[in-house]
């Protein structure tokens, strides 16, 4: 915007510059042409008085010597009474145009190398007498290229002004935009204090005070929301207390332990969210170098909770590339919590009995994540996909998938449904290690030869 206004002002300024400068330089030569020709004629006019009292050839030279100058000026004394024609001084006009002169009887103006010549005529007794005076090129355009100067520099000077005057307003006007701009990346960002100056042009000033607003706004709905999900959370408590009473007296059979453990598990899982709930600032920082977790630990432990569940509802499990360690950029509970969420939608939305497995596939930049199932499959991944659609049956949602999006498009990978070998669905998480866009092509065979190693 402060460069299209430079440019635009440039050009108007420009325009009314040469509109104004050009006609004037033009009558300011017109004006040194009629002042070289006006003294012309003041000195044709000192001569008239002695051609009228004398004839005389030397004291006309007198006269016309002492008018002169270097020989500027000429008198065509016409022939008559047995006289012959008579030129004094230095004559530069061409023959026809003196005849033409005297023929007119008016004075006329013509062209002659290294000027022009202005021919007076004067009637006489003795016939019309033409005044020829020089007036050189030099003396016509006496001050022309000083004022066409000054009128250049004037112009310039004009031209320079506007343009700095337009980039003063430019940045007025380009600064509160710009501090706008700012404050909603900042915004976006999550620096929940970005705010900007109203100050400015009333409109920028008025979108100024819209942005404050809005993000005072955004700010009391993220704390209201925050207050929300605590107070919920916090009403868990309750029935996770009589859980945990009721676990303790099961006596200490596998499942007691295992029910035990659960509890334990949401206990803290509900103490996290309330805390995290109301923290002032949100998390918007990236894991720092180090940070992440084992994938193939991480994997082990959770198969060895939902395993217990498997054997009692009759499902076969096979875990695949968990016999060595596979370090994830992602954190240790939140890897638990996707897997938690993928798992669980296998005990919910398939039959009892239906096997599943879990394989991880370590290609050097990413790492695969594959929870496959035997069950009926996903008919509309996009719609499963979709926060808070599901898939449509009884208890989906879609949070559990969107959990994992999130996770695994926080590496820079992403989530992808399609069929298994077992015949039911397969979820693909893709991790990526270094940050880079995931990869496209070549990975599904990579995971499948993975699978035939395992299986093997």
């Amino acid at each position: 915007m402060r460069w299209a206004l430079v440019r635009v002002c440039l050009a108007v300024t420009t325009m009314v510059v040469v509109a104004f400068a050009v006609p004037l330089g033009l009558v300011v030569r017109e004006m040194a042409r009629d002042r070289a020709f006006s003294n012309a004629e003041r000195e044709a006019a000192v001569v008239v008085p002695a051609l009228s009292i004398t004839t005389d050839r030397e004291e006309l030279e007198r006269v016309v010597a002492s008018a002169g100058s270097d020989d500027g000026m000429a008198v065509h004394i016409p022939a008559g009474d047995g006289r012959a024609a008579v030129d004094l001084g230095r004559r530069r006009a061409a023959e026809a145009d003196v005849v033409a002169v005297r023929k007119l009887g008016r004075a006329s103006t013509a062209e002659v190398p290294g000027g022009s010549v202005l021919l007076q005529p004067v009637a006489l007794g003795l016939g019309t007498v033409v005044v020829e005076v020089y007036v050189p090129e030099s003396e016509v355009t006496n001050g022309v290229g000083t004022a066409w100067a000054v009128l250049a520099g004037v112009g310039i000077a004009l031209v320079l002004g506007s343009v700095a005057v337009a980039d003063r307003l430019g940045v007025r006007m380009v600064r509160p935009a710009r501090r706008l701009v700012e404050g909603a990346h900042e915004l976006g960002e999550g620096k929940l204090g970005a705010r900007v100056p109203e100050e400015g042009p009333d409109e920028l000033r008025r979108a100024a005070v819209a942005f404050n607003s809005m993000a005072d706004q955004v700010v009391q709905l993220l704390a209201n929301e925050r207050e929300l999900a605590a107070d919920l959370s916090h009403r868990l408590r309750t029935p996770l207390t009589v859980l945990r009473l009721n676990a303790a007296s099961l006596g200490d059979s596998p499942a007691a332990e295992q029910t035990r453990t659960a509890v334990a598990q949401l206990e803290r899982e509900v103490d996290t969210i309330i805390r995290t709930a109301r923290e002032a600032k949100p998390q918007t920082t990236a894991p720092g170098a180090g940070a992440g977790c084992d994938a193939a630990e991480v994997v082990r432990e959770r198969m060895a909770f939902w395993s217990a569940l498997a054997e009692d509802e009759g499902r076969k499990v096979r875990t695949a590339g968990v016999d060595r360690p596979v370090r994830i950029p992602v954190a240790r509970a939140d890897l638990a919590a996707a897997l938690d969420a993928l798992l669980g939608n296998v005990f919910r939305h398939t039959p009892e009995g239906t096997a599943f497995a879990v394989d991880v596939h370590n290609g050097g930049d990413a790492v695969i994540v594959l929870v496959s199932d035997a069950g009926p499959g996903i008919p509309d991944p996009e719609t499963a996909m979709a926060r808070g659609r599901g898939s449509g049956t009884t208890g989906s949602t879609g949070l559990g998938l969107d959990i994992v999006r999130r996770l695994a498009e926080s590496t820079g990978g992403d989530v992808r449904i399609g069929r298994s070998v077992l015949g039911g669905t397969e979820i693909r998480v893709w991790l990526q290690l270094d940050g880079r866009a995931p990869l496209r092509r070549g990975h599904r065979g990579a995971v499948r030869k993975r699978r035939r190693t395992a299986a093997g």
